[in-house]
């Protein structure tokens, strides 16, 4: 307790502790005598989630939520009691917890986990804050999982897989969503992670050892310049490792892999970052072939801010390299956590009323909250709900340009068909053919990420094809195009 309250007074130095205080005393009361398979008190459990909150700096009402969180459904307490004693938005927020909480995996189509998962999307569209509680929590189980029994194991680090990991990366918490499927991989693939702990060790140990000595290069040269930076080695993820080796261009083959270990320059501003750049391509000839990638002018659509190169560092050997402000690394570690921290500090500064009423609303950026919320109304059938929800909402994001420089978030796997619709439905009727980078393309063409798609579009209105249902993947473009279809009807 002690250790959490010196966390906050970091961060919110002008707030109310009291609120901390008391559901902390609240919750020891709820779980008394109660004790984790580990042999600790409950109350352990909730305190690491209320640090684990606190490292995201998240505010008091979702702290003091974090410590109350498991109050009604493994606690004795009542959601009246909860309101009485903390209001409406901290009864709400441990209430929304509650029934994420009751998402578990028993088939994909299995009435129950699909009920529950619509819950979880409906608490997510009114409050953000819900999530991201459970991710912390969700964290500290998988940290703690030696515990529980093989068959407990196996179905909770598949949930973690399947939907907590890919949410963290759809709220741009990066760090976040590769702790959960590292602490999962052992359990669900164990030979494939003694498999890969074994093969990685010895290139690691020399990835490292070429980045410590292009680390002291760069430092040197952007002294030089007068820039001061933090310059760090990242390793990279263990399951992401594996995801890697399993694509088919690189087949398992170590060397293939140019970000195992990759440099990662923090600065000031977002000028200092292309000083940088150019600092790091004075010292160390860029790769020509693989490029820049510059997600600063251009951020992904979960936030993440950041300049790639890849360079030929000490030996010849190809490293990455990432360029980023203090905020914008803390944005990509933490996501939309650090994204409201910062937003707030900036606009009213962290103490008053205003903090303690602010609605975590969804961003522009993350209108996909809302659109699954929606979905809740469209998609009747469990299983459909399902297979949208894997293909589309919770699956791995490209984003795609329009000529003019406007980016479109779409799953991996679309098509140019749905590019057309997710810039506009009636542009998707209307095209009759898709240029990618430049050259023509059918539109079975699966888009990747970066890829410049412009549509050729018929002169006159006119109906969909019914052939494209097999062509595309989100469910905007089928939910159209199918409406498209009914009206010719």
């Amino acid at each position: 307790m002690e250790e959490l309250l010196k966390k906050i007074k970091n961060y919110l130095c002008e707030q109310n502790f009291t609120v901390i205080v008391k559901a902390y005393d609240f919750a020891v009361v709820a779980h008394y005598g109660q004790k984790r398979l580990s042999g600790e008190p409950f109350v352990s459990h909730l305190l690491a989630v209320a640090n684990i909150l606190a490292d995201w700096k998240m505010d008091i009402l979702s702290l003091a939520a974090g410590l109350l969180h498991d109050s009604i459904e493994d606690g004795a307490a009542t959601e009246k009691d909860l309101q009485k004693e903390f209001g409406e938005t901290i009864s709400r927020l441990v209430s929304g917890v509650t029934k994420v909480g009751q998402v578990k995996l028993r088939g994909s189509t299995d009435e129950e986990f699909v009920e529950n998962l619509r819950k979880m999307f409906l608490a997510m569209s009114s409050d953000l804050r819900v999530v991201i509680i459970k991710l912390a929590d969700r964290l500290h189980n998988m940290r703690t999982l030696q515990y529980l029994s093989a068959e407990k194991q196996t179905r909770i680090s598949r949930e973690t897989l399947e939907v907590y990991a890919p949410l963290a990366e759809r709220l741009g918490m990066g760090e976040v969503k590769g702790e959960l499927e590292d602490l999962a991989f052992p359990y669900l693939y164990p030979e494939d992670y003694r498999w890969l702990t074994g093969y990685s060790a010895a290139a690691y140990k020399e990835a490292e050892e070429h980045i410590i000595r292009a680390k002291q290069k760069i430092l040197k040269n952007l002294a030089a310049e007068n820039i001061k930076a933090t310059v760090n080695g990242r390793k990279k993820h263990l399951y992401s490792l594996y995801k890697k080796l399993l694509r088919p261009e690189i087949d398992r083959d170590l060397s293939l892999v140019h970000d195992l270990v990759a440099l990662r320059i923090l600065v000031q501003t977002a000028d200092q970052c292309y000083i940088a750049l150019g600092v790091i391509h004075k010292t160390f000839k860029p790769v020509p072939a693989i490029g820049i990638s510059d997600y600063i002018a251009v951020p992904k659509p979960n936030g993440y801010r950041s300049i790639h190169t890849k360079v030929f560092g000490p030996a010849g050997r190809i490293i990455e390299i990432q360029i980023r402000t203090y905020e914008m690394h803390e944005e990509a570690e933490n996501g939309i956590a650090a994204h409201w921290y910062y937003s707030n500090k900036k606009s009213q500064g962290l103490s008053g009323k205003k903090l303690e009423t602010v609605v975590f609303a969804p961003l522009e950026k993350l209108s996909w909250v809302k659109q699954l919320a929606n979905w809740q109304k469209e998609i009747t059938d469990s299983h459909e709900f399902i297979q949208e929800l894997k293909f589309d909402a919770l699956s791995h994001r490209i984003f795609i340009f329009t000529p003019k420089g406007d980016v479109k978030d779409l799953p991996a796997g679309a098509t140019p068909i749905d590019f057309s619709y997710a810039v506009h439905t009636e542009m998707g009727d209307r095209t009759i053919g898709a240029k990618v980078n430049g050259k023509m393309v059918p539109f079975n063409f699966k888009l990747h990420s970066g890829d410049v798609c412009e549509i050729m579009l018929a002169k006159e209105p006119r109906k969909p094809n019914s052939d494209w249902l097999e062509l595309v993947t989100t469910r905007l473009a089928k939910r159209e195009i199918q409406k498209g279809l009914r009206a010719e009807n």
